[in-house]
């Protein structure tokens, strides 16, 4: 343990978690097709891929997650049960074949059941009987679509196909030795092995498909916990992130408008120091600038684009697109103004206005004084402001922006947290608008401010908080 535990790097260590390699972000083709080929599509239930090798504590990961997620739907999908049976001759030499090799599996029924899953459809898994080597012919497990469905087994990661329908993917990471003594007690007790047999099928199959096949897998991971089930402080980091991810998960059913930029434990980390009310102001607002920068990249990525060939310097033909030309930004004073430099960073002499909102009295009545590019109809516009609370200020803005000749579709609201209040009184006023951030948070408290949230964000960053 440090000495300094309150220290930059110890906080990002331990926001990070066990072994964390953090959540992949979307490439940019990725960001343009959610940004416009899908942007009225249904959003899908969340799937967790976990592996590890055999015995390493994977089913007892997936119960704790289970367990403490018991306000949500959830379902397991065990890959043990999509093994193929045996014919005749090959249970003759069953002790010559390898269930531990990719091939054991039907993995085109596995994949057509999850995908079945994540389009909102029932499913009937196969039931497999581990002492006959074959699959149950007359039942079969009835699975029902849910919030989360969790995929477990030794080879998950193994297919692509199968990876890309993860939306988070877990390695859980044991000794060696210890799996083997699982096991073999696994085995012996549930499956009606000798010891020998297992010895012998551990020694000429399951180490080598681990060395082979399951190990190179966990490169994939998004997050490692070592020990297993015994890890609980790994679990419920994870546990933390579904909820938050869930929470995000049912306002974007909702609104198909709202973007909350992929998560990575990078990202938590940053938020874990931002939100730390004993953090310096040189931390906050550097911090708070990486955070910003990755919120307005993202917003960057819904806007318009063209197709442009150009000639690189081998002489060959590169095919790209074309930033949208006609931009600017708008921030709502005084809090919006830190966003600033992060856009400018990223649009070369981008043109900035300013809209400044003053609650008048305690009759709700705001004056709206307002600085904007004489052609800002002809423009996209990025809004900014790093806290959307009520929503009531950015309605006010969004509603001269509109007044001032700008298109509802052609508005970007960015922010880096937002209350589900305030998401909804913006979305229901403006629905062709989108918003893109990069948490929402719990909810307002009786006074409006958001919680947990990161207090009065213009005060932290321009230091006049004393």
């Amino acid at each position: 343990m440090p000495e300094e535990t309150n220290s930059i790097d110890y906080i990002m260590e331990k926001a990070s978690g066990p072994h964390f390699s953090g959540l992949r972000s979307p490439t940019a083709a990725s960001v343009s097709s959610s940004a416009f080929a899908d942007a009225n599509a249904p959003r899908q239930p969340f799937v967790i891929g976990v592996s590890g090798g055999t015995a390493s504590g994977k089913t007892t990961v997936c119960d704790m997650i289970i367990q403490q997620l018991h306000d949500h739907r959830v379902v397991l999908v065990n890959q043990d049960s999509f093994y193929r049976g045996l014919n005749t001759e090959e249970l003759k030499r069953v002790h010559e074949y390898n269930f531990d090799h990719p091939d054991a599996f039907d993995t085109e029924q596995l994949l057509e059941c999850v995908e079945k899953l994540k389009s909102g459809q029932s499913v009937q898994v196969p039931i497999y009987d581990f002492k006959q080597h074959r699959r149950s012919s007359d039942s079969f497990r009835q699975v029902n679509a849910s919030d989360v469905i969790i995929l477990e087994g030794i080879l998950v990661f193994h297919d692509q196909r199968v990876r890309n329908l993860m939306n988070m993917k877990i390695f859980v990471d044991t000794d060696a030795d210890v799996r083997l003594a699982r096991r073999i007690r696994r085995d012996t007790v549930e499956r009606g092995r000798d010891v020998n047999s297992v010895l012998e099928q551990y020694a000429k199959f399951v180490k080598p498909a681990f060395d082979d096949f399951v190990l190179p897998s966990k490169k994939y991971a998004d997050v490692i916990i070592p020990r297993g089930g015994d890890n609980h402080v790994a679990i419920d980091l994870i546990v933390q992130h579904i909820r938050t991810k869930l929470g995000e998960h049912d306002l974007c059913k909702i609104y198909p408008n709202v973007y909350v930029i992929q998560s990575t434990f990078q990202i938590r980390g940053m938020h874990t120091l931002i939100r730390d009310r004993d953090i310096s102001k040189h931390d906050f607002v550097f911090y708070s600038d990486r955070l910003i920068r990755l919120v307005v990249e993202h917003g960057l990525g819904h806007l318009p684009f063209t197709e442009k060939q150009v000639i690189t310097p081998t002489a060959s033909i590169y095919t790209g697109v074309d930033f949208c030309k006609k931009l600017c930004g708008v921030s709502i004073i005084r809090s919006g103004e830190s966003m600033e430099n992060a856009l400018r960073a990223c649009c070369k002499g981008i043109k900035i206005g300013k809209i400044l909102i003053h609650r008048d009295g305690d009759d709700g009545k705001q004056l709206i004084y307002e600085k904007l590019p004489k052609d800002i109809s002809e423009r996209h516009v990025l809004l900014l402001d790093p806290v959307l609370g009520t929503g009531n200020s950015a309605n006010q803005a969004i509603e001269l922006l509109i007044q001032k000749g700008v298109p509802e579709s052609h508005i970007i609201f960015l922010n880096l947290i937002s209350a589900p209040e305030g998401i909804h009184c913006v979305c229901k006023r403006f629905p062709s608008l989108k918003i893109v951030t990069s948490e929402i948070d719990v909810a307002l408290n009786e006074e409006f401010r958001v919680i947990p949230g990161m207090g009065e964000f213009g005060d932290r960053y321009f230091g006049t908080d004393d």
